[in-house]
């Protein structure tokens, strides 16, 4: 799909780093991807039996097509915006899955019936008059990007639809209509029952705001985090989004001390976030095990994550996440090995075996992490602030160094795959040559230590 990526941009990647035409790469591969993606699903709906995809659902999904070649006609940015939407992504996935399947799959139905309401939000982004039919599930009706109106709750309910001069018009059987307008890049309304996708500020000056999606209906199905626990079912009331904004505030100043790359890929890489429960069981006191995080290899450019309760946790956060999505991605465009997926490798960082690809995936992320904290600690001016910044580096710094082996000695790297390692060990060594104080360095290296012992126990050599 993509051109091999230059040897020069594959080391950059290693250093987890990468500057603009190297994330460039990254972007427009996956967003061809998406696109391509979008097109194989209404391909797969035409050749589907009866039995998975009706005539009538067929038909509302190339009605909905048409749509959205109109909209593309009218803005294409516009339209765009919607397609490449991270959360469009894991939508896509479920109906190819069920349409490809042989069989129906329970809740196909009314995920091509969602293809509706990302077309109509298409054509509002873009200004085009129409009107349609929309269906609300759950008591809610979500438009992606835009928000979601609140209904009845109750079995899935028509909502019409209609856009002209200007106002979205919505109306449900027995219920006044609503109306929101299109004011300043956000779908606003002042009838209660319209909820608006939440944002945060952009990452710097000029960029756009973020997306704090509570709103999206596939924001979180399926998804590692909600696998383990965590979950995004709920939306966040006013209290809550002050929260955030203030753990966000002064992120942009977070990032750059782990070197102006950190918030020019975050500007780059990061299209929404996903707020997150946090997980079961954790208290208020911020430590780590009161924060989770995650990102989905079908939803490039979102950030799954419970609330970090400071702006340099947010910024490692984002640090750690953009990492597996830079990763990820590379992946997608070239591959990195030709291991297998049998989970059989020891990781520090969790207790269970990992797969090989996990393994890199996890190094490469606590890679990114020991270079934001070494830099984070090396520039504190108070002790309070760079010991906590110390062990978190130490910590990192032994996890890699313990996994590196694995890595490096596998015979079933590609020849990318084994630049971009070279260029991860090769930083390891470059980060040990500003050592932590020799407290932080022992406590890690017993910790370390000690997670090697307890993983053996669990599951043998």
């Amino acid at each position: 799909m993509s051109p091999a990526v230059p040897e020069r941009l594959l080391r950059e990647l290693g250093r987890t780093e990468g500057g603009a035409e190297a994330l460039g790469l990254l972007v427009r591969d996956q967003h061809t991807r998406r696109l391509v993606l979008l097109r194989a699903l209404l391909e797969a709906a035409a050749a589907a039996p009866a039995s998975v995809c009706p005539p009538g659902a067929l038909d509302r999904l190339r009605r909905d097509w048409a749509l959205l070649e109109g909209a593309e006609r009218a803005d294409r940015d516009a339209v765009r915006t919607v397609l490449l939407y991270p959360l469009t992504g894991p939508w896509a996935q479920r109906c190819l899955h069920g349409l490809t399947a042989g069989a129906p799959t329970p809740g196909l139905a009314a995920d091509l019936a969602h293809f509706s309401a990302l077309a109509a939000a298409a054509a509002i982004r873009a200004r085009l008059p129409f009107t349609g039919r929309l269906t609300a599930h759950g008591g809610l009706l979500a438009l992606p990007t835009l928000g979601a109106l609140r209904t009845r709750p109750g079995p899935p309910a028509p909502v019409g639809i209609a856009l002209a001069e200007g106002r979205v018009t919505l109306r449900q059987e027995g219920a006044a209509p609503v109306v929101v307008r299109m004011e300043d890049g956000g779908a606003r309304s002042g009838d209660p029952r319209w909820l608006l996708v939440r944002t945060l500020p952009a990452v710097r000056a000029g960029a756009a705001p973020v997306p704090l999606d509570d709103i999206d209906r596939y924001r979180a199905a399926g998804s590692g985090p909600e696998r383990q626990g965590p979950r995004a079912d709920t939306s966040l009331d006013d209290r809550e989004h002050t929260a955030w904004a203030a753990s966000w505030s002064g992120l942009e100043s977070q990032l750059r001390v782990g070197g102006a790359h950190r918030p020019a890929e975050a500007v780059v890489l990061l299209r929404c976030l996903v707020p997150l429960a946090p997980p079961p069981g954790s208290g208020p006191d911020g430590g780590s095990a009161a924060h989770c995080s995650g990102t989905r290899r079908e939803a490039f450019g979102a950030v799954l994550s419970s609330r970090p309760t400071t702006p340099a946790h947010f910024a490692a956060t984002l640090v750690h996440e953009l990492q597996h999505t830079k990763l990820a991605a590379l992946s997608a465009l070239t591959p990195l090995h030709h291991e297998g997926t049998a989970a059989r490798y020891f990781a520090p960082w969790r207790p269970d075996p990992r797969p090989f690809d996990g393994l890199l995936q996890g190094a490469y992320a606590h890679l990114g992490l020991a270079d934001y904290w070494q830099r984070f600690a090396l520039g504190a001016q108070r002790v309070s602030h760079r010991d906590p910044a110390w062990a978190e580096h130490a910590r990192c710094q032994e996890q890699v160094g313990a996994v590196l082996p694995a890595l490096a000695g596998s015979g079933a790297l590609t020849p990318a795959g084994r630049v971009l390692v070279n260029e991860m060990i090769a930083m390891y060594h470059r980060l040990a040559d500003r050592p932590p104080p020799a407290g932080h360095l022992a406590r890690a290296t017993a910790y370390v230590r000690t997670a090697r012992v307890i993983w053996r126990q669990r599951n043998g050599s």
